[in-house]
């Protein structure tokens, strides 16, 4: 199969999964004049099987600590049937989340699953983490190498306690990733900048939670900032909504470095690549992506594997396989076979 995408930023094709020049002829030509091919995006912090649970909360609150207590009370009918899911069949609900908003590579926050090795249709970076100071005080020392964790993910005296805290037991470090720093006060904020480690920042999840998402300082030029959703759980959607969110305290580059190279290199990956001979790993959007919806998703590969269509495209296509998906009102063609 031989695909050409011509966008208003570049003309690429892909020949079995990789991507090849773009002359000869093609089974399927997708054109998005308006709109851009850009290696997949990155999301730097999700937990894949808690997305069907939908949002739960009554905010605002202290502290994710007080979020999470009131909603095992609040809304434990809702929870018990949401953990009749299978494990697999909720991650997956949190892989094409993902996937129809162009995401081809996510962090998951929580124990390496085996589903990940088996057919799974997303690229899940591999990454050392722990919950929270206040769901795992007993931490070993620092470990060697990546390591990200919740940090001060609330807006209380005790949030902003958390970064010192970590700080006294050496973990903030340049391998240490920040999840939320919400409640980072003045002198975490320096702590944090000055240690060199990098933010994972889940805007729209802040604001829902605690009415306020991470310090302007903390934000600022000179640290890295990386991009995630969390879930559904709290978040507004997907990485797309994040990136709407997140235009509001950060300029377009720094958020478009946030979901591509500099989340790359600070969760110790190398960006996919749009040159010739490397594996696909690609979205294709109708608009450029800073202003793209779901609904503009017009093609993503992972893995060398097509994922997402749009029916149109599908229909002309007439990939073998396959089946119709929708979310949100959004319907998209998608591959949920092993690849």
């Amino acid at each position: 199969m031989r695909i050409l995408i011509e966008a208003a930023n570049t003309t690429i094709a892909v020949e079995g999964g990789h991507i090849a020049a773009p002359s000869g002829s093609f089974d399927l030509v997708v054109r998005a004049p308006k709109g851009e091919v850009r290696p997949g995006l990155i999301n730097a912090h999700e937990h894949l099987h808690r997305n069907h649970y939908g949002r739960l909360g009554a905010p605002p609150y202290s502290n994710a600590y007080e979020w999470a207590r009131d909603i095992q009370s609040r809304y434990r009918t809702q929870i018990a049937h949401g953990r009749e899911m299978s494990r697999r069949d909720a991650l997956l609900f949190g892989a094409w989340k993902n996937l129809i908003s162009g995401v081809t590579h996510v962090c998951h926050h929580d124990v390496w699953e085996p589903d990940f090795e088996t057919g799974f249709p997303l690229n899940v970076v591999r990454l050392p983490s722990a919950d929270s100071l206040g769901m795992a005080p007993a931490l070993p020392p620092p470990p060697q190498g990546l390591f990200a964790m919740h940090v001060a993910e609330g807006i209380d005296a005790a949030a902003a306690e958390e970064v010192r805290e970590l700080d006294r037991r050496g973990f903030l470090t340049p391998d240490f990733l920040a999840v939320h720093a919400v409640g980072a006060d003045e002198d975490g904020v320096n702590a944090l900048r000055r240690s060199g480690c990098a933010v994972i920042w889940c805007p729209s999840s802040n604001r829902f939670l605690f009415g306020r998402t991470a310090p302007s300082g903390l934000l600022a030029e000179g640290t890295d900032v990386l991009l995630g959703t969390d879930s559904l759980l709290t978040g507004d959607g997907t990485i797309l909504d994040e990136i709407r969110v997140a235009r509001r305290d950060m300029s377009d580059a720094r958020i478009l470095d946030a979901v591509g190279p500099a989340a790359a290199r600070r969760l110790g990956m190398t960006q996919p690549p749009l040159t010739v001979g490397t594996l696909a790993d690609i979205v294709v959007s109708r608009n450029p992506i800073l202003a793209t919806r779901v609904e503009d998703i017009m093609l993503v590969m992972a893995n060398g594997v097509l994922r997402v269509l749009e029916p149109e495209l599908a229909g002309a296509l007439q990939p073998a396989g396959g089946r119709n998906f929708e979310s949100s009102g959004v319907r998209r063609w998608i591959d949920d076979g092993p690849g």
